[in-house]
């Protein structure tokens, strides 16, 4: 780790998100882990190491870590923490700031690739418009054309 890659004052933009003021008084004593279901079943998912990555400057680490995301809120890191630090607000407040630099969630491309696609998270396609004839409702047309213009992409066939 370069000190280079360090930004000093994101321990303090991260206290300064509603919801993270507990980020300084965290002294890493890993109880927060040991209770966190997430982390019992995803490796390499540590509250702790994030509260270190954050308090050492490693905001680019941090931010586009798909980790941040995973957080179940359950509050049980809260419970435990000997000094009050509620790990669930923290870290929402870290994804806010992810989110406002244009990180976000990995599945995020995938619902933004939908939308753009058919206007709807879900494809309709013939077979399901046939099925709704048959039920008596009505079909269901696909139209994209004004999540494209909020999603700032092209449409399929190249000109809005």
């Amino acid at each position: 780790m370069l000190l280079n890659d360090c930004d000093p004052g994101f321990k303090h933009q991260v206290a300064a998100e509603p919801g993270g003021q507990g980020i300084k008084a965290c002294f890493a004593c890993a109880a927060c882990t040991a209770r966190c279901p997430v982390a019992g079943h995803v490796e390499g998912y540590d509250p702790r190491r994030l509260i270190r990555l954050v308090l050492l400057g490693r905001r680019e680490e941090v931010l586009a870590s798909p980790l941040i995301w995973l957080c179940s809120t359950c509050y049980s890191c809260q419970e435990v923490c000997p000094q009050q630090v509620s790990f669930t607000e923290v870290l929402t407040a870290i994804k806010n700031i992810a989110a406002r630099a244009g990180y976000g969630p990995p599945a995020t491309e995938a619902v933004i690739d939908q939308l753009a696609a058919h206007g709807r998270l879900l494809e309709v396609g013939e077979f399901e418009n046939q099925r709704r004839t048959d039920l008596g409702l009505p079909e269901v047309a696909e139209a994209p054309a004004h999540f494209q213009k909020v999603l700032g992409v092209e449409p399929a066939g190249g000109k809005s």
